[in-house]
């Protein structure tokens, strides 16, 4: 493919709600957090405001939304750890029987649930939830990045 050809696929427009869109919003919004965010230890034991400039009650505060938006972040832009990987990292531990024979279980589950259902609605079902969910985080990144900026006195 000529260089012509790989420039006209990276400058690419999708339409608004496609799910490309979405993530390159997404992956934007979260660099530019990183990049206004400078010292994220000033993010601990501050509260992310709801609607209505309300304080969500057991909320967790800006420096964990910080640090889940980031590795959320890596995983939209990199792809997916392997499952197994996934899983360890989650449970902190890869030699817990009793959690391995209950995720084999949930899988096995899981797995006869998947054949029942329609695979076109299975897309539909996740596509609109990734969506979705995507474009909360989104919010949320913005939100830490407005909040760091008036506690750091940049707020435009």
């Amino acid at each position: 493919m000529s260089e012509e050809g790989t420039m006209q696929v990276l400058t690419k427009r999708y339409p608004k709600n496609c799910l490309l869109t979405v993530m390159d919003r997404y992956s934007a919004t979260v660099r530019n957090m990183e990049q206004v965010v400078m010292m994220p230890s000033l993010l601990q034991d501050v509260q992310l405001s709801g609607h209505g400039g309300q304080i969500q009650d057991g909320a967790p505060d800006l420096y964990r939304c910080f640090t889940m938006l980031k590795a959320i972040h890596v995983d939209v832009d990199h792809g997916l750890l392997p499952r197994e990987d996934w899983q360890a990292r989650v449970s902190g531990s890869e030699d817990d029987e009793a959690e391995n024979e209950a995720t084999e279980t949930e899988q096995a589950k899981e797995e006869g649930v998947s054949r029942e259902l329609d695979l076109e609605a299975q897309f539909h079902l996740h596509f609109s939830s990734l969506h979705h969910i995507l474009t909360h985080l989104t919010l949320k990144a913005e939100e830490v990045t407005r909040k760091y900026q008036e506690i750091t006195g940049q707020a435009m």
